[in-house]
């Protein structure tokens, strides 16, 4: 179905999460799409087949079971519709959303301008992948702003973009930076997956390609690795082509999983918020943290354009603590009762992680401490500030033992 960017501001977000990607026509009835295990698909005549494949790069088309199936095609469009773009493709993880659109924009001889900020494994990509290829990488402070035009070069192609940061959450001048890019021709790439598509749209800014690792909010329950890539009419043929080149494709159940996802993506972020921004606040006052890294905080860099860009805050950040020994870290992040330790984040279990990014413009250098990493899940606040303060417990017993061991 058409649509207008006035439908976007106003149709309102639980509206779209709840009636978007359903089409009860192909399911029987069902409220909700089958998992469709495709392979093979048949057509009906010499003349369909030939129709099927001249157009097998336009959106919802059925040709081959990589190419897409129908609930391929529902959760690209409503991915597309709630970022406010024209077309997007999933894929097999938020890695390969990384991956695929970098690879679709650069070749040999080219350069790329990261965000000194991004995910450790974008950040690794192009040091082992990208640098093989001939593709050279300038990492840049990412409080920059319009200031990255000194940067750009003849042969730049891409500029990347991730705000929050992974780790130390700067929120970066997307728009300004956008602007650069589009007045030299250069491509811009940003990672959306803190936000989601509620809290924050990139496309709005001026961004041409935007990505998410849908594994995290986006399917909610940590049982599934997917990818999205959404990008503006422009740059669409050529992220789908470089995805089914490479062969790349999410599958059924992931397509089902992230669909059922978004059903309740409203509802968690806003609980997400809400605890998160209970725990930093907690956090702030307990004599062992010297900084939190929340962007809703006036203490986090880029505090301000997220005010005035973003619409909200997810439950992802992270704090500081003052120096202390492995021992004492380890005493305060073992024997938790409800934060779990595990990579990854955005499901609706709680999770806390030693997290020090590998950074080349640190902000705070003077700042020794270690770096804890939250994701506020969906249990009680007030039992997971419980579960900190036990923490924080057994951190200053060890401290206290460690003082009395050196007296």
């Amino acid at each position: 179905m058409a649509h207008t960017a006035a439908d976007e501001t106003t149709t309102p977000a639980p509206d779209l999460l709840t009636h978007l990607g359903r089409n009860s026509q192909k399911s029987a009835g069902s409220v909700n799409l089958p998992m469709y295990f495709s392979s093979t698909i048949l057509f009906e005549s010499y003349a369909e087949f030939k129709a099927a494949r001249d157009h097998r790069y336009e959106p919802g088309r059925l040709y081959y079971g990589r190419y897409g199936t129908p609930a391929t095609f529902e959760l690209e469009a409503m991915l597309a519709r709630l970022e406010e773009g024209h077309g997007a493709v999933v894929v097999s993880s938020g890695l390969t959303a990384v991956t695929l659109a970098l690879l679709a924009f650069v070749k040999t001889g080219q350069h790329i301008l990261m965000s000194d900020s991004v995910y450790g494994p974008a950040r690794h990509f192009c040091d082992f992948v990208l640098s093989r290829m001939g593709i050279e990488t300038t990492y840049y402070d990412p409080s920059i702003g319009v200031g990255i035009e000194s940067l750009v070069r003849p042969e730049t192609a891409v500029i990347y973009m991730e705000s929050p940061g992974s780790g130390t959450f700067e929120v970066q001048d997307v728009g300004a930076i956008a602007a650069v890019a589009r007045s030299r021709n250069i491509v811009s790439i940003i990672d959306n997956t803190w936000a989601t598509p509620l809290f924050f749209k990139p496309l709005r800014h001026g961004v041409d390609v935007s990505i998410h690792a849908g594994t995290k909010y986006l399917t909610g329950h940590s049982d599934a690795m997917i990818g999205a890539i959404i990008t503006t009419e422009r740059h669409y043929d050529t992220v789908r082509h470089m995805t089914l080149a490479v062969g790349d494709r999410s599958g059924p159940e992931e397509v089902f999983l992230t669909l059922r996802g978004l059903r309740t993506l409203d509802v968690r972020m806003a609980r997400h918020q809400e605890t998160g921004l209970a725990l930093a606040e907690w956090l702030i006052r307990q004599p062992e943290v010297v900084r939190v890294l929340h962007p809703a905080f006036p203490s986090c860099p880029g505090h301000e354009i997220w005010k005035r860009d973003f619409q909200g805050a997810s439950g992802l950040f992270a704090f500081r603590l003052k120096p202390c020994s492995e021992r004492a870290l380890e005493a305060f992040i073992d024997h938790m009762k409800l934060f779990s330790i595990g990579l990854s984040w955005g499901g609706y279990e709680s999770l806390i992680l030693p997290a020090e990014p590998n950074r080349s413009f640190p902000k705070h250098p003077d700042e020794k401490g270690p770096l804890v990493r939250i994701h506020a899940g969906l249990e009680s606040p007030a039992s997971l500030i419980a579960d900190l303060e036990a923490g924080f417990g057994r951190l200053r017993s060890v401290v206290k033992n460690e003082m009395s061991d050196h007296v």
